[in-house]
């Protein structure tokens, strides 16, 4: 094979990871920028191409690369363009495939991040086998790839299944990035934990917690985590609640597609039984009964970075110049009848 590499790269909302992947899927080297470092597109993909192109030459790949595959938030997989990136630091729309496909002059592909990381995980991780799953990334904001029947679900302009953006709170709920208010996200995401956080200590203002050792809007999911490790009460209500919310909205989620599994990603997803426990009683107590027990709730098999990175490189090889949609014009009125 001229060139048996492609490259993948998944830009998140605090880092961007890319990786050099065969045709076995063997990621052979890796690197990271920080997204929001430029907060002008053309400077942000500078940079890209200049630690893309250091990895490939200490890696002998340079002229090596068949397509490049990126995942990326509200990325339109048929025009390549990222529509709405609620959590990245450039105005929207960016047409980002034709951007690094002109700075690297090679194709490329695009999807959304979380349907990268659910081919990522259908393809070498938890997912193997699976052909009806729902992949939930519990990063900077929550997102979810939904496979039926063997096949990722893109709907018919390529946006379906943000399930991320589903409203769990009806009345008086959060605001989300996304513009509208009580979104999965914005509970269920690092920084919705870190939302609660403060919320819970303004709320429970005269209960101890190892928390108030830190400034109340530095605080991050992972303090919280710490703290809860500790045995801190109020972190641990803080993990309760959050996995409370997340099982509720993954019993609504099984009515919608019946999946066999659904397969947790991203940092939050570390926390373990601090999460999962409160998840698997919400989930289970508001299942429709002919759903109940048959779900299992599973952590990727993956590294953290390598399910988007594998799934979106498996992008690559089919990559191809973006074809647009164009939307039916209006029907033209008969006219009438004499």
């Amino acid at each position: 094979m001229s060139k048996p590499y492609v490259l993948g790269i998944d830009i998140g909302g605090t880092n961007t990871v890319f990786g050099i992947v065969d045709a076995r899927g063997v990621v052979l080297a890796s690197n990271s920028i920080k997204t929001a470092k430029h907060h002008n597109i053309n400077d942000y993909i500078d940079e890209l191409y200049n630690e893309v192109m250091k990895l490939l030459e200490a890696n002998d790949a340079v002229g090596k690369i068949h397509g490049i595959g990126i995942g990326a938030p509200n990325a339109n997989y048929f025009t390549g363009v990222i529509e709405d990136g609620v959590n990245l630091p450039w105005p929207t729309p960016i047409p980002l495939a034709q951007l690094v496909s002109d700075k690297f002059g090679i194709p490329v592909a695009i999807t959304n991040d979380a349907n990268a990381a659910a081919i990522g995980e259908m393809t070498y991780g938890a997912a193997r086998g699976l052909k009806d799953f729902i992949m939930i990334t519990l990063g900077t904001g929550v997102g979810s790839g939904i496979v039926i029947n063997g096949q990722l679900v893109y709907g018919h302009d390529g946006f379906a299944g943000e399930l991320g953006h589903t409203i769990v709170k009806r009345n008086n709920g959060r605001l989300c990035g996304c513009g509208r208010a009580g979104c999965l996200e914005a509970y269920c995401s690092a920084t919705g934990v870190a939302r609660t956080a403060r919320e819970f200590l303004e709320v429970r203002a005269n209960e101890p917690s190892l928390l108030r050792n830190i400034p109340i809007e530095a605080i991050t999911s992972k303090d919280v985590y710490d703290a809860a490790i500790a045995g801190d009460k109020l972190a641990k209500d803080i993990f309760e609640y959050t996995g409370q919310i997340l099982g509720e909205a993954f019993a609504d989620f099984t009515v919608f597609s019946s999946p066999e599994a659904i397969i947790l990603f991203g940092g939050l997803a570390k926390s373990g039984e601090l999460l999962l426990k409160p998840l698997r009683n919400a989930m289970e107590k508001n299942m429709m009964p002919i759903f109940k027990g048959k779900v299992k709730i599973l952590l990727s098999e993956l590294k953290e970075a390598d399910a988007a990175v594998l799934g979106a490189s498996a992008l690559g090889w089919e990559a191809k110049p973006m074809v647009t949609i164009v939307p039916p014009a209006p029907a033209t009125p008969a006219a009438p009848t004499v």
